[in-house]
């Protein structure tokens, strides 16, 4: 409830839009956030419903975490994602099937600004800036325990590749319509 609306913020200082991979049980708890994610012109996508650790769930375990998910952003926000980032990074066949099932696109990225281990605002800034390219997906993410160096970090590096020209868009707009 603290992070994400400064993530926001800075995001829309930068006129900035990104997608935001959802946790079921947060959207539930934190319904406006939802909402407001959405009216700033963000994306929305599914991250499952509890975070759990998805190379230990059965496949339906696995597939009611993401209807599970799906559910709770919609009831919410009449909102229909058709994108889901796995927790970890985490793909095999069992998440490849569900997925091509259930109609979603598995998303993952190629920079990890390692926000999640706490990596200072500067080497977020430095990682970021160092290995972007055209087409890149940065992960960052809008709730880590403590301390987060996210809102900061982006705070450094937004202004660095917008003025290198790179131009920022939802994850949808960089794969294409769905």
């Amino acid at each position: 409830p603290h992070l994400t609306p400064a993530i926001l913020e800075v995001l829309k200082k930068y006129k900035v839009h990104a997608t935001f991979f959802l946790v079921g049980e947060n959207v539930k708890n934190y319904p406006y956030i939802a909402e407001q994610i959405l009216k700033e012109g963000h994306e929305i996508g599914n991250h499952t419903h509890t975070h759990g650790r998805v190379s230990e769930q059965s496949f339906f375990e696995m597939k009611k975490e993401i209807e599970c998910c799906e559910a709770a952003i919609y009831e919410q926000t009449e909102y229909k994602t058709k994108l889901f980032r796995p927790p970890e990074g985490f793909l095999d066949g069992k998440i490849k099937s569900i997925s091509e099932e259930m109609d979603y696109n598995v998303i993952l990225w190629n920079i990890d600004t390692k926000d999640w281990a706490h990596a200072s605002p500067k080497n977020i800034c430095q990682n970021v800036t160092e290995h972007i390219s055209p087409g890149s997906i940065i992960l960052m993410h809008d709730y880590i325990s403590f301390e987060s160096p996210t809102p900061e970090a982006l705070e450094l590096f937004l202004p660095i590749l917008l003025e290198r020209g790179y131009q920022f868009v939802v994850v949808s707009d960089l794969i294409g319509s769905y």
